[in-house]
């Protein structure tokens, strides 16, 4: 392309400051080197772990910053060695990397890299990774990716090539919360058919965990939210129960041990909240059942009595589902061009790129389910 080795000046929402909103700025994108492509970003949903670092993670130093990690685009130039990747590509930028070479990698019990998120601490190290930057400020690229803008350029381990008739503003979704709450269900948790399930939290991973638990063969899915608006999207995705927390005056792990004659064969946390991470847990049966954590913090510290454990529950935890990433997330485009995997039905709400703190807004308040953000035009 034309702009193949030059720096490309763009568009990007901006975050300059804890709890403050998002700037579209225009911004410098520098050329990729080894190992780096740069792509044109086409569409990004709004995930919430944009908005916990940029809200509720006090602690975070990670400013200035280009958030966004759960997008789609097109290959606009590759770097030296370079070789899986050319211009033109469509591709899905991974928060979870997948070198293929470390111990992580090459386990097939872990989709963890040691080139990724949660094993790197992407705000440490912008200063020489970061390809972004605005009014001669660096910008730290979150979870190395940063999709609210028009232009990223992300590291060859960290993007999925996937079919070329795949719409991204659509499969964007597959970046991230999809695969988190369905692969939890799936690949960690493990449902049976059979079972009883209970989902905490009805974001786009509550309702991912919902629809996994019901691909594996959950015949009951209990749902938990405080937010009752959420209950009618959830039965799309196969839930058969709703509880909120609200309608009742003790534990709401008691409640869902008496619904159930004991407590449920799964759970799984969508929320990231240490406290309900403990309801979650304690809601499942002696002897067998198991919870995963799915909600990301680093709010609070997880507890439970030890009789709890002795008793013989399973308390897991995972990111992006349990899925490596890189091979991973084209099988589940596949899936989704096949009407085996639904996405659409995610979409609450589409804004472009100016209009990106209502989608916060609209995450904060609790009336989006994903709003996907069109960040630029396919030519």
């Amino acid at each position: 392309m034309a702009t193949s080795g030059k720096v490309i000046k763009c568009r990007a929402a901006v975050a300059w400051g804890h709890k403050q909103p998002l700037v579209v700025e225009e911004i410098e994108v520098f050329p990729p080197r080894d190992h780096e492509i740069r792509i044109k970003v086409v569409a990004t949903g709004m995930c919430h772990s944009d908005l916990y670092f940029l809200v509720d993670c006090e602690g975070w130093s990670g400013f200035p910053a280009v958030l966004g990690h759960e997008g789609a685009g097109i290959v606009e130039s590759v770097g030296p060695h370079v070789t899986k990747f050319r211009p033109g590509d469509k591709v899905i930028p991974v928060p979870i990397t997948q070198c293929g070479e470390c111990r992580f990698c090459l386990n097939p019990e872990s989709n963890l890299c040691v080139k990724g998120w949660p094993l790197i601490k992407h705000e440490e190290v912008s200063h020489i990774t970061s390809r972004l930057k605005c009014k001669g400020q660096t910008l730290v690229q979150f979870a190395g990716i940063s999709t609210f803008s028009e232009y990223t350029v992300v590291s060859e381990v960290a993007l999925a090539k996937i079919n070329d008739s795949a719409p991204l503003e659509t499969v964007c979704l597959l970046g991230c919360g999809i695969p988190t709450g369905y692969g939890a269900a799936i690949n960690i948790a493990k449902v049976k058919p059979g079972s009883t399930c209970a989902v905490f939290g009805l974001g786009a991973v509550g309702l991912a965990a919902v629809m996994g638990c019901k691909a594996a063969g959950a015949t009951r899915i209990i749902v938990i939210d405080t937010n009752k608006d959420k209950f009618e999207k959830a039965k799309v995705f196969g839930a058969t129960d709703f509880v909120n927390p609200k309608d009742h005056a003790r534990p709401i792990q008691e409640v869902l041990v008496e619904m159930t004659n004991g407590g449920v064969d799964f759970s799984l946390e969508c929320v990231g909240n240490v406290d309900v991470m403990r309801s979650a847990f304690e809601s499942c049966v002696k002897g067998w059942g198991v919870s995963v954590v799915v909600g990301y913090t680093e709010s609070g510290e997880v507890s439970t009595l030890p009789m709890q454990l002795l008793a013989g529950r399973t308390w897991k935890g995972c990111f992006f589902g349990g899925y490596k990433s890189v091979e991973s997330v084209p099988k589940l485009v596949d899936e989704y061009m096949a009407k085996k995997l639904k996405v659409d039905e995610f979409v609450s709400h589409r804004l472009p790129l100016d209009r990106i703190n209502e989608a916060v807004d609209l995450l904060v308040q609790g009336k989006s389910i994903r709003t996907v953000l069109e960040i630029s035009q396919v030519q």
